[in-house]
């Protein structure tokens, strides 16, 4: 049966109205309509930009799932500003943190993720290069301009919402503006998985091989979730032979560098590091007025230069968290009818700032838990710092991270840094660490339980 758009869209609304929060649905896809659909795109109309924005970024994937599940196949969603009658309200916010997703980043009213899975609103003009992310850019760049000539395999790692997705998409859009013919593929690595299960289940997995190991470009997502998964690694390893082989591009993100994918077979990790393994760091404050006043420009926002320097300093740990303060800033002062000025932002984004200052947490709570750890293992505070990794200092200084992280939510590089420099990735394996030891020792759990309701009380 053929479905009109308002009967599509209308179906998948009633798909995903049992998995929100009702106050969530009513503010954010009550108002929404159907605008034009074709066979592979529908185009969804909010009552602003700031709905738009917010609807790919918060419900984009559940709404293309329940999309799926509707019609049986994968449908593109474009969301973009409808012209509707009246100047809407915007919902209520609640004041905290925007959670992350899985794929990080806004939409552009008019704009959306293509049928090939790129989104058009990432290109490298919209990509702000500071001395954090300049290698992985530069790197970027070469491969748009000449595919599988450089490196290849391009592994691109680092923290959640430092950039990674962005600059995978703005290659795919980079090659098929260049050149539309090109087959290029963007895909998460957990779709990957979904629907290599789905092809075997259906019979279908020959289909399932061609679709990937004929791309001209592969965009492989977050491939740290091939962790463990042997026949997920198994199946892309013979993909990403196969598309090597016939000089075809490959680019994979991941959280960590291949070596510390826990569970990641050494032949994958092998050939993650043929090509060249870049990493990105979070921005430092230049980098992070920067990427405001561009985000400022490209939206046709007016935000002065004390608003964003303090959204700078505010804000630290991510790219994503910028705009996310930028986003609810605009929907705050628009529902108060305020101009945006410093003490607009105070009050708008009070769920999102230290407790304690706008750049970090005092230093003397953060050595009172190193202290603390330090007496309860019974070794020096200072060691933990230092680069011994002896047994008898590893543990308490993974705890003293786990603690750090969970008490005053202390960005990853920082963490690092009050270690002896360690990088972020050791500071997740620090804080996992402790989080399998408390799921499989009682008396390990009961310890750490115990000092951190202690040192939580201190905060």
């Amino acid at each position: 049966m053929e479905l009109t758009a308002s009967e599509l869209w209308s179906l998948i609304l009633q798909s995903v109205q049992a998995r929100l929060p009702e106050q969530a649905f009513r503010a954010w896809l009550a108002g929404t309509r159907p605008g034009p659909l074709t066979e592979g795109e529908l185009v969804v109309e909010a009552p602003t930009p700031f709905h738009a924005e917010w609807l790919e970024d918060k419900y984009g994937h559940l709404l293309r799932e329940a999309a799926v599940r509707v019609l049986g196949r994968r449908l593109s969603l474009s969301f973009v500003t409808g012209d509707f009658p009246a100047s809407p309200v915007l919902p209520a916010l609640e004041l905290h943190s925007p959670a992350p997703t899985q794929q990080p980043g806004s939409q552009e009213s008019g704009h959306g993720v293509n049928a090939l899975g790129l989104n058009r609103r990432y290109t490298f003009s919209r990509f702000v290069v500071g001395g954090d992310n300049q290698l992985a850019a530069a790197a970027c760049m070469a491969v748009a301009e000449k595919p599988a000539r450089m490196y290849n395999p391009l592994f691109l790692y680092g923290g959640v919402g430092l950039g990674k997705t962005h600059l995978m998409h703005a290659i795919g859009n980079a090659l098929v503006a260049g050149d539309p013919r090109k087959r290029v593929a963007y895909v998460p690595t957990e779709q990957f998985m979904n629907e290599l299960v789905t092809s075997i289940q259906e019979g279908t997995a020959a289909e399932f091989r061609r679709r990937y190991r004929h791309m001209d470009l592969l965009l492989v997502d977050d491939v740290h979730f091939l962790e463990r998964k042997e026949r997920t690694q198994e199946e892309f390893f013979h993909t990403f032979n196969a598309l090597y082989d016939a000089h075809n591009q490959i680019v994979v993100t991941s959280d960590r560098p291949p070596k510390e994918i826990p569970g990641l077979e050494e032949r994958l990790v092998s050939r993650f590091e043929w090509g060249l393994v870049a990493d990105i760091k979070p921005p430092d404050y230049e980098t992070r007025v920067a990427i405001l006043r561009k985000k400022a420009a490209d939206d046709a926002l007016t935000l002065d230069s004390d608003v964003i320097d303090f959204i700078a300093r505010s804000c630290t740990s991510s790219v994503r968290e910028l705009e996310g303060a930028v986003i609810k800033l605009l929907a705050y002062s628009s529902l108060k009818h305020q101009d945006i000025n410093v003490a607009l932002a105070q009050t708008a984004l009070q769920g999102m700032l230290r407790r304690d200052g706008p750049e970090v947490r005092p230093a003397l709570m953060i050595e009172r838990i190193r202290r603390a750890v330090a007496e309860r293992w019974d070794v020096p505070a200072e060691a933990l710092a230092s680069k011994r990794r002896t047994k008898d200092l590893t543990v308490p200084r993974q705890v003293a991270m786990y603690l750090i992280r969970q008490i005053l939510d202390t960005p990853l590089i920082q963490v690092g840094r009050l270690f002896g420099g360690r990088d972020h990735s050791t500071v997740i394996h620090s804080v996992r660490k402790v989080e399998e030891t408390m799921a499989s020792d009682p008396s390990f759990r009961k310890e750490v339980e115990a000092l951190r309701e202690e040192l939580s009380r201190k905060v």
